[in-house]
């Protein structure tokens, strides 16, 4: 069979890069083989984010670009695929007359029936019909081996719980779990290929398998951490209204499960807690915060957070603040509120100002910058086990090879080894002194 040249864009969250791989996997039997190079491609796909307006305007203008190569390229098949192609269907094409597929979430199992037809000439199409059910596409290396320490695996997909500025719902469909079997199964092969941590992802893991009646999700940890060579398990993202007393079990108790955990509050107010349809209250979100950390003292705990939401006070946002200087994040990723077609927020009144927005995130970023630098500073002195990821960007260190990995916490840290590559293969543990504390990362040297 000849090769035809797969060359795809992915935009967006992490669930986009596992699911970039999965098109990439399923198109492999019919004659596609990724390409790092755009103008050699037949096949273009862009897998897409429609979280936020700027991840949509990036995904449009990328088609765009797109344009000319199709004009002096009329055989090559351009395709938009993710959220913005569920939510926006066949208005892109009609937008992108150069476009040739716009394909939803749930249609990665049909994507290679739809590519055939258009290279039978069959014509533009869309197919973005959400199936309720995850197709079971085996990424697996077989033989191979990979290159990389850490890789994500979807374990669920959706969202049942319809907060008012959230377009998951929507675009993702409602919550859906994949059987136990298959996940182990998986994460076997990737751990026989050489990976030695797994991001388990969906867009509420602690709701995995309610409504299937499969195993919980502490569960399902349980049965990972058994798996022979994976050293690390993390997994992202937790709403904190499902975050239980058996989840705390399991990462207190499992000795694979990452004592760092991805916890969204949005606000620390519960009046705007409530506009958003959270569930929960600051004193909810406290409590569970105070439960893990007795269970685990050395926990990192990280969260996001929304400024400007719809009728957002000067009074709900000192109550953010303060709740950041209660619990002391380790990291914060912090948004600008935007509104989102279909989400019912869109058409609440009283915006908040963009200019009142972009200083209440400076202000967030500026206060965070500083703990995590406080946090980053207790950690010099000490020695932590690091899961070496390969070279650091940063190169070389006088005479001695410079490599890069992740503590258990999550935290970046450069390093060198005067004892050589040998020593810091990506996929190796190593123990590394820290000797200096950085804004954003650790520098340290590995222990002999």
């Amino acid at each position: 069979m000849a090769t035809k040249q797969l060359y795809i864009q992915t935009m967006g969250c992490q669930m986009n890069v596992y699911d970039s791989e999965r098109m990439a996997k399923v198109l492999e039997p019919f004659g596609y083989s990724l390409t790092d190079s755009i103008d050699n491609a037949d096949l273009i796909i862009a897998n897409t984010c429609s979280i936020r307006e700027k991840a949509r305007h990036k995904a449009v203008s990328f088609i765009g670009r797109q344009a000319d190569l199709k004009k002096r390229k009329p055989g090559l098949i351009l395709a938009i695929g993710g959220c913005v192609a569920q939510q926006e269907g066949k208005n892109l094409l009609k937008q992108s007359h150069h476009l040739d597929l716009v394909f939803g979430t749930d249609t990665l199992g049909r994507l290679p029936g739809l590519i055939k037809r258009l290279e039978n000439g069959e014509g533009r199409l869309t197919d973005i019909e959400l199936t309720g059910i995850i197709d079971e596409i085996d990424p697996y290396f077989g033989e191979g081996k990979s290159t990389e320490a850490s890789r994500f695996v979807t374990i669920m997909q959706g969202c049942d719980n319809y907060c008012t500025y959230c377009v998951v719902p929507y675009t993702r469909g409602r919550e859906k779990s994949r059987p136990p079997e298959a996940i182990v199964r998986e994460i076997i092969s990737l751990a026989r290929a050489g990976v030695r941590e797994v991001t388990l992802l969906g867009q509420n893991v602690n709701s995995y398998g309610q409504k299937e009646g499969l195993p919980s999700f502490a569960e399902l940890l349980a049965m990972i951490n058994n798996v022979d060579g994976l050293e690390r398990i993390r997994f992202t993202t937790s709403h904190p209204k499902d975050f239980g007393d058996d989840l705390i079990a399991a990462i207190s108790s499992l000795d694979k499960v990452c004592r760092h955990v991805h916890l969204p509050v949005q606000s620390g107010s519960d009046n705007i807690l409530k506009r958003m349809n959270r569930n929960y209250t600051r004193a909810d979100y406290i409590e569970k915060v105070t439960a893990l950390r007795a269970a685990c003292p050395d926990v990192a705990i990280g969260s996001d957070i929304i400024v400007g939401f719809p009728g957002e006070t000067q009074a709900d946002f000192d109550e953010t603040l303060s709740l950041i200087d209660e619990i002391g994040f380790d990291g914060l990723f912090v948004f600008a509120y935007s509104d989102r077609p279909d989400a019912p927020s869109s058409a609440f009144g009283n915006k908040v100002e963009e200019k009142v927005k972009k200083e209440q995130l400076n202000q967030l970023l500026k206060i965070q910058e500083e703990t995590t630098r406080q946090k980053n500073a207790a950690m010099v002195g000490r020695e932590i086990e690091v899961l070496v990821e390969g070279l650091s960007k940063k190169g070389q260190d006088n005479q001695a090879p410079q490599y890069s990995g992740r503590t258990e916490t999550g935290k970046i840290v450069n390093f060198v080894s005067e004892n050589g590559s040998s020593k810091a293969q990506s996929g190796t543990m190593v123990k590394v002194s820290i000797e200096r504390a950085l804004s954003h990362s650790l520098w340290g040297r590995a222990v002999q």
